[in-house]
């Protein structure tokens, strides 16, 4: 059996370099681009769109994040995929959260109406084009599936983690997003479901572990900085335990690189705590321009009349 010494300290915490960053962001925007053109290089129009798309989108993430001073923030492309923005903090505000959450697709589809408005007066193919893009990428990031920035605003409406809910909510959205993607004909969404599948699993076994420290009394909603060595143990042991993978690659790591490795697992099994400072005014707010947002390009498609001659033009020019 493994002996402890109680009065040692746990590991530290290596946190990302938030320097390279910028770098990294540029590198992955270069490797999505090439994918992209490798894939349809004849359609250099639509990659410019799907970039500007992604940007405009992650951007609002990105500024709010630094607005409420998160750390390490950084933006990556995924070829074929999409991108996405992570930060961090040591506590997290659920006000804060839903607007960072919201920056992303709300001005998304804004921006995708009125381009698609201007389209149409000016006469405009690549206006109608873009704003295409624009309506159809952000409104289905804003369905209420997981990790989809719907499913981060249906779980932020929640007053607690209920993490059960949350891990079938996780499970039904990558059934979901598979049969979209199979209704679409779309090898790109299929893959994504699967890899939501993946992501699932993951998740499955950080609520055992949850539920094991549950039953020890082990504190997990906290900051990494604050955990005791006696609670690190805990974890640690918990993880050994039910990660086989994790257990032979400590016991053939040399000690700086498995206290690193195991440092990060014991953060990863980590709830920040979340402060509920939003009113039930801001919540509606919040829920009135997500409905908006899915009716605001019904109701121009309508009020333009496609049978009209307002885009009778484009049905031409296409």
């Amino acid at each position: 059996m493994e002996e402890y010494n109680f009065s040692q300290e746990k590991p530290e915490l290596v946190e990302n370099d938030s320097k390279s960053g910028l770098s990294l962001t540029f590198f992955s925007m270069a490797l999505f681009v090439l994918a992209f053109t490798l894939a349809f290089g004849d359609e250099l129009s639509f990659i410019l769109f799907i970039l500007v798309v992604l940007l405009v989108h992650e951007l609002g993430h990105f500024l709010t994040m630094k607005l409420f001073k998160y750390e390490r923030v950084r933006m990556l492309f995924i070829p074929l995929m999409g991108a996405f923005v992570q930060g961090s903090k040591k506590v997290y505000s659920q006000k804060q959260s839903f607007i960072v959450t919201a920056a992303g697709p709300f001005p998304g589809v804004l921006v995708g109406t009125v381009l698609m408005y201007y389209g149409v007066k000016l006469h405009s193919v690549w206006m109608m084009e873009l704003s295409g893009l624009f309506l159809m990428l952000n409104i289905i990031n804003l369905l209420p599936l997981d990790p989809l920035d719907g499913g981060q605003l249906f779980k932020l409406f929640l007053r607690k983690s209920h993490a059960f809910f949350l891990l079938i909510f996780a499970f039904i959205s990558s059934i979901l997003m598979i049969g979209l993607g199979w209704m679409m004909d779309s090898t790109v969404v299929i893959v994504f479901g699967f890899l939501m599948g993946v992501r699932v699993r993951a998740m499955q076994r950080r609520y055992q572990v949850h539920q094991e420290l549950k039953s020890l009394g082990v504190e997990y909603v906290r900051s990494y900085a604050s955990l005791s060595y006696l609670d690190f143990i805990a974890i640690k042991t918990s993880l050994m335990e039910r990660t086989s993978s994790l257990r032979k690659y400590i016991e053939q790591a040399s000690e700086p690189e498995s206290s690193s490795v195991i440092a990060s697992q014991v953060n990863n099994v980590l709830e920040v705590p979340i402060q509920h400072d939003a009113s039930i005014i801001f919540k509606l707010m919040i829920l009135l321009f997500w409905i908006a947002s899915f009716a605001a390009p019904i109701f121009l498609f309508f009020y333009l009349d496609p049978s009209s001659q307002d885009l009778q033009w484009y049905f031409d020019a296409i």
